[in-house]
């Protein structure tokens, strides 16, 4: 799975515990609104290369639908 934008920060954290330091250090709190609501365009691409690298999921390693 690969973690998107129209996911929580709180959702995230759930399946991936390792996530919360990066939300940390990017002072987003871990609450239900979506990444998207959240965080500016340009901040938000950065913030999901450095989620999903650190989860090792890529669109490479993922399926659509699947």
């Amino acid at each position: 799975m690969v973690i998107q934008a129209n996911m929580s920060s709180e959702a995230i954290v759930e399946v991936w515990a390792a996530t919360a330091d990066i939300f940390t250090k990017n002072t987003i709190p871990i609450i239900k609104q979506s990444l998207e609501t959240l965080v500016e365009d340009q901040q938000l691409t950065l913030l999901l290369k450095e989620l999903n690298a650190i989860v090792g999921s890529s669109s490479t390693t993922c399926i659509e639908g699947g």
